[in-house]
């Protein structure tokens, strides 16, 4: 409680400190006015009274009428020997205008004058000074108003150090449990101990057990980290108090820091309650790490984080969750016992834990009788809760555009490909050699694919650009693997230098198209010979931390762990690997030399071919006119060898570079071979 007053002591003085300073501002303003303004509002260039009063008593001029309007004077008069009046006007000082009357009340009766007028002076600049105080009040009112508005919203100008967490109801319809959250079984499992103690925290303290002060959720971005933690308070039926990294870094020192002290005051107030700060990693970053060193705003923040964790009373009831996707960089001190106790990796969805995310994000969305939601999930590896809520959304834009009344299995396998790839540029016009420089590089990919790999199927070829690629070879794997054997690995890698080959092989040149492709063979082989062991001559050994330093320069200084010669012999292990696979590879080419040309047919007359029809195409040895009933009507023959190849290749570089799956499933199985 003394935190609480305290605190509420301070936001008192910084209101009472703003209402200061707009006071301190307007009596400044209300002095200004007056030593502007004053008497002096509106002067001009003035006369004496005895100027005026030679005027009247002067015998040549006949003055008909004197005027006095406030401080200025009208004489009307008419010279001697003249048809007509004459005016002059002057001003004479405030203080004579009294003194004036007088005179011409003596002029009239001793018959200088005809008659005057007087009208009394109106003193501008004192309305001037009413309008500007009652201004000032009314605008002392409004402020002071305001400041306490905003004071109790936390959005006050003066206010700037408070907490800008957003603050989530458990009693409003929109809370999230667990029943919202598919897959992530054992995550839940972990978390749900959390809100059980956070139900029964009495439980827990008669056992004398201490539920741990801090729960870190790290993984890939889009796995429901957030959504997990919202779960959490959503079980609970407690305040969710949700903050990102971000929002506590400011230009001002220290304003971070007290933003830190706020949020968590404000949550030991809603105790029971779940603190979730996203994106812990922008303000929780190794101290001190790089040439750079480190941001002192950035890093007071840090250590006010460290002190109100490790300050929280065992009785507080207030669980704190933290989110990021990059656990290597965080700070070890945040990491330690007693401030992030459990850290739980929530991992990409597999096989079945996708379809249960399909069905929840199909809620809502009328789905065709041909709509095969385990298939989808086959076909999706490596895709987040993320990835799949927007994969549905975009089948259902396209429905739309397509003035269908369903989501068909067309829909949703487009726009599989069009969230992995990018849109299909249909309006491209391609020629005859880009189109017989694809159409075999695809086919090169895909026949290779069939004919080693038994754990990937071929799901679409395309010579259709879409993305940064002129085509591309997509494949699925039959069923969900966690590790690699180095078969699997040299499968990848014949499958992927297939295109290479079969420009080679089939048109005589070899174009840059296959750029990715030897990108992703060579990492592949390297990661073989230096991560996994996985060659004859350096058998069980690795080489080296192939862990990337995200710090620039922290890693200065370090000595290669291995020798020159060492290096220069893992060169020849990789290069070995990848001429060996280039060997093996054109061999299934050319004994595959029937499908490879019918297959490369069939795209150059039709573009695209899915996987059911390459199956068929394959079983039936390239035979066009066993699988297909147009092949007849669209009879192309392709062009034979010629001068033209080079032309081709260098024509169609950027083109044809191959982006497909091959390149997301190689990566992921560099990823999956260190379990």
């Amino acid at each position: 409680m003394a935190d609480n007053s305290n605190d509420n002591k301070n936001r008192k003085m910084r209101n009472y400190g703003g209402l200061m300073f707009y006071l301190v501002l307007i009596v400044a303003l209300v002095i200004f006015s007056t030593m502007v303004f004053g008497n002096n509002y509106g002067k001009k260039e003035t006369t004496t009274l005895s100027d005026v009063i030679n005027y009247i008593n002067d015998d040549s001029k006949d003055v008909k009428m004197v005027d006095v309007y406030g401080t200025t004077v009208t004489v009307t008069y008419r010279e001697n020997g003249e048809q007509y009046d004459t005016e002059i006007s002057q001003d004479i000082p405030y203080e004579y205008v009294d003194d004036l009357i007088g005179k011409l009340e003596e002029a009239k009766q001793e018959g200088t004058i005809d008659d005057y007028t007087y009208t009394k002076p109106f003193d501008w600049s004192m309305l001037l000074q009413i309008l500007i105080i009652g201004g000032s009040a009314v605008l002392v009112v409004m402020i002071f108003l305001n400041l306490n508005r905003q004071s109790k919203d936390g959005n006050s100008v003066f206010s700037f150090g408070n907490s800008r967490a957003r603050v989530m109801d458990p009693n409003k319809k929109d809370k999230v449990t667990f029943k919202d959250v598919a897959g992530s079984i054992e995550e839940k499992e972990e978390l749900s101990e959390i809100v059980d103690f956070l139900k029964n925290p009495k439980k827990y303290q008669l056992l004398g057990a201490k539920i741990p002060k801090g729960v870190l959720l790290y993984g890939a971005p889009g796995t429901g980290k957030t959504l997990l933690a919202r779960a959490v308070a959503g079980e609970a039926g407690v305040k969710f108090f949700y903050i990102s990294g971000s929002d506590f870094v400011e230009m001002l020192v220290g304003v971070g820091a007290s933003r830190v002290r706020s949020l968590f005051a404000d949550a030991k107030k809603e105790a029971p309650s779940v603190v979730f700060i996203d994106e812990i990693d922008a303000v929780g970053r190794k101290r001190g790490a790089g040439l750079g060193g480190g941001q002192d705003e950035r890093e007071q923040t840090l250590n006010q984080i460290l002190v109100e964790m490790d300050g929280f009373d065992v009785n507080s009831n207030v669980i704190v969750m933290a989110a990021t996707n990059r656990v290597d960089v965080l700070d070890p001190a945040l990491l330690r016992p007693g401030r992030f106790d459990r850290r739980i990796m929530v991992n990409e969805p597999d096989a079945d834990e996708r379809e249960a995310i399909l069905k929840i994000h199909a809620k809502g969305k009328p789905l065709a009788d041909d709509v095969d939601l385990h298939e989808v999930a086959l076909s999706t590896v490596g895709f987040t809760g993320a990835d799949l809520a927007n994969l549905l959304n975009e089948a259902a834009l396209m429905t739309a555009r397509h003035s269908k009344t369903k989501i068909t299995m067309q829909e949703i396998s487009d726009a599989t490909f069009r969230v992995q790839m990018g849109p299909q540029k249909n309006s491209k016009k391609l020629t005859d050699k880009v189109k017989r420089l694809t159409a075999y590089h695809e086919a090169g990919h895909a026949v290779v694919l069939r004919a080693t790999s038994d754990f990937q199927k071929v799901d679409r070829v395309t010579i259709i650009p879409a993305g940064s690629a002129g085509g591309y070879t997509a494949y699925k794997p039959v069923e969900d693997t966690s590790f690699y054997t180095e078969k699997m690995l040299l499968d990848v890698i014949k499958m992927g230098l297939g295109g290479r080959a079969a420009e080679e092989l089939f048109l005589g040149e070899i174009s840059t198209g296959a750029s990715s492709d030897l990108q992703q063979c060579n990492s592949i082989a390297k990661n073989m010979i230096k991560r996994y062991g996985l060659s004859k001559k350096f058998k069980n050994l690795v080489f080296g931390d192939e862990n990337e330093e995200v710090f620039l320069g922290y890693s200065m200084g370090q000595v290669q762990s291995y020798s020159e010669k060492t290096a220069a012999e893992i060169d020849e292990e990789i290069k070995s690997i990848i001429d060996s696979s280039y060997e093996e590879t054109k061999k299934i080419l050319l004994e595959k030399r029937s499908i490879v040309e019918g297959l490369a047919k069939r795209l150059i007359d039709k573009l695209t071919v899915d996987g059911p029809d390459f199956e068929k195409l394959y079983n039936a040895d390239g035979n066009l006119a066993e699988v297909f009933s147009d092949c007849a009507v669209s009879d192309t023959v392709i062009p034979e060898e010629g001068s033209n190849a080079a032309d081709d290749a260098t024509g169609a570089g950027n083109n044809t570079d191959d982006s497909s799956n091959q390149e997301d499933n190689s990566s992921s199985a560099d990823n999956n071979a260190d379990a």
